[in-house]
């Protein structure tokens, strides 16, 4: 994913299509500002508690999902971690276990899903075919590698990954979130916008696909700048040696 879809800025942010209904106070402001003062004290207490009740979105597309229903059941028990509430909605989840492979009709939900989970959130990418496309490799219907729609936490391969493996995964999560600072990660949340757009044929942002294509044409006309650049000084040389 590009930079342009990282917030940078320390202060509460409005997306461009909310600005015309949704304005920030004097309050919110100083609210941000009293929470970077405390935060070297507030979160590893917040992260703590965090950490240990991670709630996960009920979110399976393939087999992987199979290992993800049995890491509930009581031979593994997820609860003794905290993370046996499996929700429906997005709107109470804290992860999304991306159990299964990804297509290309299927990104613009999970996006949507997404950004419709509250901060903090996390993201385990499980399984093959969701890290990198696993067996579909190349394949004209599937994302090559959820990472390029939104951000991952933490990788975890196999095809599927046993129940144990969840567990580890989970683990290495909870840990990630207890080392965290919550206002240094607010530098750098997901830029969610109230609609965003995605191509079909790739799965991938079409702001990230505009961002490339612009890049790409700047490198292709600083190029010919030089080019032209080379040919002038051919010809000066040629001119002189004439004279």
């Amino acid at each position: 994913m590009s930079e342009g879809n990282l917030i940078k800025v320390g202060s509460p942010y409005v997306p461009d299509e909310l600005k015309d209904t949704v304005t920030l106070t004097s309050l919110d402001h100083a609210i941000d500002a009293l929470g970077e003062l405390l935060s070297p004290v507030i979160s590893p207490v917040a992260n703590l508690a965090r950490s240990n009740s991670v709630w996960p979105l009920t979110f399976g597309t393939s087999c992987c999902a199979i290992e993800m229903m049995c890491v509930g059941m009581s031979a593994f028990d997820i609860s003794r971690f905290g993370s046996e509430v499996f929700r429906a909605t997005p709107r109470q989840a804290d992860m999304i276990l991306t159990a299964g492979t990804i297509t290309r009709k299927m990104a613009p939900a999970l996006i949507t899903l997404y950004e419709q989970m509250p901060e903090p959130k996390y993201v385990i990418a499980m399984g093959a075919c969701t890290i990198t496309g696993g067996m579909f490799n190349d394949s004209y219907s599937v994302v090559q590698g959820v990472d390029r729609i939104i951000p991952v936490d933490v990788y975890l391969p196999g095809c599927p990954p046993r129940p144990e493996a969840i567990l580890d995964a989970l683990l290495k999560l909870q840990q990630k979130i207890r080392t965290e600072n919550y206002h240094e990660r607010k530098k750098r949340t997901y830029n969610q916008r109230a609609v965003r757009y995605v191509d079909y044929d790739t799965g991938r942002l079409v702001d990230d696909l505009v961002e490339e294509a612009r890049q790409e044409a700047d490198a292709v006309l600083a190029g010919g700048a030089t080019i032209a650049l080379k040919s002038e000084e051919k010809q000066a040389e040629a001119s002189e040696k004439k004279d």
